[in-house]
């Protein structure tokens, strides 16, 4: 079989990969494709859409597969299939779903598919009457294609009105921003849902979870996509079935009945609270970065599964997909999304391979002579296999440690969402807070506070170790039954607390000296430093309350995935309060 692929990004990287491994394949051609994809197919430079129909005819093409959303839009589909030629995408009047985001909120509306409420607007003024109806929190969306960075989530009527500003009236996106869609704002989480259609049926993806904002933390503007993960651990089966019944059905369903059935990938961005799935947004094509990890989970050939979806043939369709996790990782050029420089030799691509579980896809590379260079916003998708997640992105962040070009950055809490569902095996209770006296309970609060943030599980008792030792010991052991794995205990003066404590169990004790006497709480800290050989007590600051807790998290999390995240989470917050404080200031630029 003969294949055109269109497009020449990283998901079109990722997209000739996998079709390069079909033992079906004969010739595998790209448009414009890319010096990456040059590797496993043959790159041609074809001008127009016109151009592309021709080369199809005279080579034999028995299947177009078309990576990107624009030439999808723009009827690239319709003009192939009007030539006689097999192409998996929709028509430009399914496209439109991705294509204008007024007719998509409107066809949601016709058909009952739940969303944000919504209007839409060409001028200013209404709608910032209508951003203030909504009480000032909304997204303010650009009508037409906008590169994944026409939304734009307003956290107040302030920032919703520079957005409507930089829409309608400076036209950032040009006339893809001639209208907008102004909707209320989702709470919840989001989660990205596949579908390959052949118009009535579906086979249906690993859903994954793509990670917008540019920084860490969920902080700074959208991109086309920092990262991405899958399978989503938020999607969970009955989730999904909710997915399935009251939006991807329906979806089918009403393009059908309103004369352009949809056939290609139909890409569902999914806001999920409280156990409802709203939707945020339809595409057209495999996502860009989820298609990375999706295609490293799927063990069967994709061109059999695009083939029956072109020939309407889905029904029954088996496909086999690998276990475990995949995660992408996106390296960035310097600036982006905003303005980049480009031309930097890229070090330490030739390291990663398949064989290792980790591809490097390359979204925005090329080659100058015997090295490769960044020439884009959005540049390499490291992307890596596990058997949880924890190991897929443990093996995805270890491979862009070795990569390096002038500017490179990346977020670095890639997945964490997903860890923090894998709760699986905590017990009822994590840690076990002791405190020697009432006056000892504001450091306490101060541990379980960070506690309470992390979603550790813990139990707080006052108890003395020289006047209630029973009383001591019966909280331990009440503990110890509950699953609890860390112990604090806090104490001033002589401290002998932690001590008892460690002598009634072998789980790790952490000591908090306590300022109790004229010595500021260091006679504390002498105490529960030389505790007696065989009684180990790790000791903090005095007063460290916040540090036990973090220490008490950080051995939990070795067993436990979710605390891992949260953890990682807590870092990046403590770094970007360090980072923020330094620009407020009017600091040195150099770092």
């Amino acid at each position: 079989m003969n294949i055109l692929l269109v497009g020449g990004g990283g998901r079109e990287h990722a997209l000739a990969w996998k079709l390069s491994q079909s033992p079906r394949l004969t010739r595998l051609y790209a448009t414009p494709g890319s010096a990456a994809i040059a590797q496993v197919a043959e790159c041609v430079a074809l001008d127009g859409f016109e151009a592309m129909a021709d080369f199809a005819l005279k080579t034999a093409i028995d299947l177009v597969v078309v990576g990107p959303e624009t030439p999808l839009a723009a009827g690239l589909a319709d003009l192939l299939m009007s030539r006689g030629l097999r192409v998996f995408g929709p028509l430009a009047a399914a496209a439109r779903l991705e294509g204008s985001k007024v007719f998509s909120k409107q066809f949601m509306a016709r058909h009952g598919i739940p969303t944000a409420p919504f209007r839409t607007f060409t001028q200013v003024e209404p709608a910032r009457d209508y951003v203030h109806e909504l009480g000032g929190r909304c997204v303010v969306k650009a009508d037409g294609l906008a590169a994944g960075k026409g939304a734009i989530v307003c956290r107040d009527a302030q920032e919703a009105d520079a957005a409507l500003n930089l829409i309608l009236v400076e036209k950032a996106f040009g006339d893809s921003g001639s209208e907008v869609v102004v909707e209320a704002f989702m709470p919840g989480e989001e989660a990205s849902y596949f579908a390959v259609c052949d118009g009535k049926d579906f086979i249906a993806f690993p859903s994954a979870q793509d990670h917008k904002p540019v920084f860490d933390l969920d902080r700074g503007p959208n991109t086309g996509g920092m990262g991405a993960y899958c399978p989503a651990p938020v999607v969970t089966p009955k989730m999904e079935r909710k997915v399935i019944e009251e939006i991807v059905r329906p979806t089918l369903e009403g393009m059908a009945a309103e004369g352009c059935p949809f056939q290609g990938v139909l890409y569902v961005g999914l806001m999920i609270d409280k156990g409802v799935p709203r939707v945020v947004e339809y595409n057209c094509r495999f996502g860009d970065p989820e298609c990375q990890p999706q295609m490293m989970m799927l063990e069967s050939d994709l061109v059999d599964l695009l083939e029956a979806a072109v020939e309407g043939k889905l029904a029954g369709f088996q496909p086999a997909w690998r276990e475990g996790t995949a995660a992408c990782i996106v390296m960035a050029s310097g600036g982006y999304p905003g303005a980049y420089e480009t031309g930097f030799p890229i070090a330490g691509l030739e390291e990663p391979s398949p064989q290792a579980g980790c591809m490097v896809f390359h979204a925005g590379t090329a080659r100058d002579k015997d090295r490769w260079v960044n020439t884009g916003g959005r540049v390499l998708g490291v992307t890596a296999w596990g058997e949880t997640l924890a190991t897929a992105l443990e093996n995805g962040y270890r491979a862009v440690s070795g990569i390096h070009w002038q500017g490179a950055f990346f977020r670095k809490d890639i997945g964490l969402k997903g860890m923090k569902h894998d709760k699986g095996g905590r017990p009822e209770v994590n840690v076990g807070i002791v405190v020697g006296s009432a006056s000892d309970l504001d450091v306490a609060r101060k541990a379980t506070e960070v506690l309470d943030k992390l979603g550790v599980r813990y139990e707080l008792a006052v108890a003395s170790a020289h006047r209630t030792p029973e009383r001591t010991r019966a909280f331990v052991a009440a503990c110890l039954a509950a699953g609890a794995e860390v112990f604090i205990a806090m104490a001033g003066m002589a401290a002998a607390l932690p001590g008892v404590v460690a002598a009634e169990t072998q789980k790790p004790v952490i000591g908090v000296p306590i300022k109790s006497s004229a010595f500021e709480g260091f006679d504390a800290m002498l105490s529960i430093a030389q505790m007696p050989p065989g009684i180990p007590v790790a000791t903090v600051a005095v007063g460290g309350g916040v540090n036990a807790a973090l220490l008490a998290t950080g051995i939990l999390a070795l067993k436990y995935p979710d605390l891992e995240a949260a953890l990682k989470e807590y870092r990046l917050e403590q770094a970007q309060k360090v980072a923020e404080a330094h620009k407020d200031a009017g600091l040195s630029t150099l770092i």
